[in-house]
């Protein structure tokens, strides 16, 4: 696809205020700050500022306003309030021509809906994704299908998530498959080079026998599709976070995780969350357990170069179940539905939903069986090849360039001339 240029670079802001979608629009972001064609915005509202702030810099993104939005235990009523009042106070200052939301986290329904308060139109990274139940999981699947009515340009992971927009009524010409940037972000963050691994150091044999990369590299021996041989335990990724899993039912999974630690086999990583809530769950299950260890929030280099040196992963989270096919890494998804089925249907992540005997039993079925291991391993990445960064600003440069419309909504009411 081709981007003409502009006379005058379009002014873009994005809206981002958690972990994922930091490292979902950063290589947006990288992209339109290396052109003269946009005039990237970048605007924190602080919904997860500790664990954002540690990252951004790292990531190479520069953050020009940064809001104060998060309140000790508030609602979220109070929070959607809070973060429409503020987003539409520098919409109203900064006055870009288009917002740019990623996913479907408070921030972003809030970011667009304050542009659409201020007529501003939206453009929507990983648009689509539906479990088709409103509440499962809470808010996020309210927050992405509003998104869905707000957004002018949507830019689809997958073309399964591409068809979810058109069969609500989305036109076809607004809706655009580009692959998933987490995998261009992955793929950036490993050519770096720079991350730690929060598993212990052990000796490893790197696959490929790459002389001198004593066990950092990250290639993936899909050939043999076996666990990858070390001297020391298997290693197992966990990372546990959800609304609808916090309570009795993380109790639950955190004692199944004790129970594979006991195994003795195992070194089990879990990089708890900040939230109190998952905290309160956890720590009484598994603190000083041995075989697990508990660390902080990962900053994404750390976090990558732990995932690539993992050899299965347990997660309830989204992203992870996207990163983790790109390195061949098993996934058990401890959730009962999923927004992301690519992973399920091509064989490289299982649905077992969070009762402790199943999380138990799936994990050592994948710890214990080569074959079933193997099968995995080698399923492939549905989500994208790397390049989405640049289909997404090649879209937007050539609407801008050509004056095609760019109203709000898909019948387009409002106009940004």
């Amino acid at each position: 696809m081709s981007t003409p240029p502009t006379t005058m670079p379009v002014h873009a802001m994005l809206v981002l205020g958690t972990r994922p979608e930091a490292i979902k629009l950063a290589p947006v972001a990288r992209a339109m700050a290396a052109g003269p064609q946009f005039e990237p915005i970048v605007v924190t509202t602080g919904q997860h500022r500790e664990m954002l702030h540690q990252m951004l810099g790292m990531l190479g993104v520069d953050v020009r306003i940064a809001l104060d939005v998060m309140r000790t235990r508030q609602q979220l009523s109070d929070l959607t309030a809070r973060l429409v009042r503020e987003l539409g106070t520098v919409l109203r200052e900064q006055r870009p021509d288009l917002v740019v939301v990623q996913g479907d986290t408070t921030t972003a329904l809030a970011g667009a809906l304050a542009a659409f308060y201020e007529k501003i139109p939206v453009a929507h990274v990983e648009a689509g994704l539906r479990t088709g139940i409103i509440d499962n999981p809470f808010p996020e699947e309210l927050n992405r299908s509003l998104i869905g009515r707000i957004a002018r340009w949507h830019f689809a992971p997958t073309p399964a998530a591409a068809r979810h927009l058109t069969d609500e009524g989305v036109p076809d010409e607004q809706v655009f498959t580009t692959g998933n940037t987490v995998i261009d972000n992955l793929l950036w963050v490993l050519a770096e080079g720079s991350g730690t691994s929060a598993f212990r150091n052990d000796a490893r044999t790197c696959p490929a026998d790459q002389v001198g990369c004593e066990g950092r590299c990250h290639v993936t021996d899909r050939d043999a599709g076996m666990m990858i041989r070390r001297a020391g335990p298997k290693r197992i990724l966990v990372t546990l976070h959800r609304r609808e899993n916090q309570g009795e039912r993380m109790r639950a999974m955190g004692r199944a995780l004790t129970r594979l630690a006991r195994r003795g086999d195992v070194e089990i990583v879990l990089p708890l969350h900040k939230s109190p809530a998952v905290r309160e769950a956890l720590l009484p299950e598994l603190d000083g357990q041995r075989g697990v260890k508990l660390v902080e929030p990962l900053d994404y280099l750390d976090f990558a170069a732990t995932l690539a040196e993992c050899d299965l992963v347990l997660t309830d989270s989204g992203g992870i179940q996207e990163e983790a096919p790109s390195l061949a890494k098993p996934s058990l998804v401890l959730r009962t539905t999923t927004e992301r089925p690519e992973a399920v249907e091509a064989g490289a992540a299982r649905l077992i939903g969070t009762d402790p005997d199943a999380i138990v039993t799936w994990a050592e079925r994948l710890l214990d069986d080569p074959a079933e291991y193997r099968r995995m391993a080698t399923a492939g990445n549905p989500f994208g090849d790397g390049e989405a960064a640049r289909r997404i600003l090649g879209q937007l440069a050539e609407d801008f360039a050509a004056d095609v419309p760019v109203g709000l909504t898909a019948s387009g009411p409002y106009s940004t001339a």
